[in-house]
């Protein structure tokens, strides 16, 4: 284990590509702060798994879509370990809906969550990521892919694609990289659910390698954008999808 004795928060992390997430930087030697929004008996056990193969971690409790829970988390991880040093906004949902027939609940959701969520995030990183800091997004390939029924989803990722690249220029000067990962259909229990095998044979065949990405796969990409070897990419969306698009 490389003992970096830096920090990162993950967001959504108690499950899926989050919780692949968490666990590829806790071996690579980073303290995780396991954020969830309700589960914790699901975000202790990923913690449990984290300790028990050497490493450390502590669950979050925080509604990102809240900027004052956002606060505080960041709070507790400084009191805790003495600062933050990257973040991992991964927390998202995904409903899907034509144009025509989304409620407003359901618009609203994914900009309190997917869009405002990394917002908030990003504010309070902007403000207390220490020098020589990460920040990666997810975003998603359905940005160029512009599927019937992905529309809402799909804006929200935009706008956290267009919030990378400008926080980049923001960050000027303070050694902090800002990028972007977007993952194409990836095989997490909440993808497969209720999709008919045939569906998830067409989704695996999109790529030229013909088989659905895996959490590990994200969490390598996201590895390496937080690791040394990353350090002069920054400002770029990663499209970590086996060439989907």
């Amino acid at each position: 284990m490389n003992e970096t004795k830096k920090v990162a928060i993950v967001t959504g992390a108690s499950r899926g590509i989050g919780a692949a997430i968490a666990s590829r930087l806790a071996a690579d030697g980073f303290t995780v702060v396991v954020n969830y929004a309700g589960n914790v008996a699901e975000a202790e056990r990923l913690v449990a798994s984290i300790e028990t193969a050497g490493g450390r971690a502590i669950p979050a409790q925080a509604d990102v879509s809240d900027g004052a829970a956002v606060a505080r988390m960041f709070d507790a991880a400084q009191a805790a370990f003495g600062g933050v040093d990257v973040i991992v906004n991964n927390a998202g949902i995904m409903k899907l809906s034509s144009i025509a027939d989304t409620e407003d609940a359901l618009f609203d959701s994914h900009i309190a969550i997917n869009l405002k969520g990394s917002f908030n995030m990003l504010r309070e990183a902007a403000k207390r990521l220490r020098e020589g800091g990460r920040i990666i997004n997810l975003s998603s390939s359905v940005v160029g892919l512009y599927q019937p029924n992905y529309a809402v989803y799909a804006a929200t990722k935009a706008g956290v694609e267009a919030m990378t690249h400008v926080l980049s220029k923001e960050l000027r000067s303070r050694d902090i990289t800002v990028n972007a990962v977007a993952p194409g259909p990836t095989a997490t229990a909440l993808f497969l659910d209720g999709k008919p095998q045939a569906v998830i044979d067409q989704l695996a065949k999109l790529s030229p390698l013909e088989r659905l990405g895996q959490p590990e796969d994200i969490a390598s990409a996201v590895a390496f954008l937080a690791g040394p070897d990353g350090a002069w990419i920054n400002g770029q969306v990663l499209r970590a999808n086996g060439g989907v698009i």
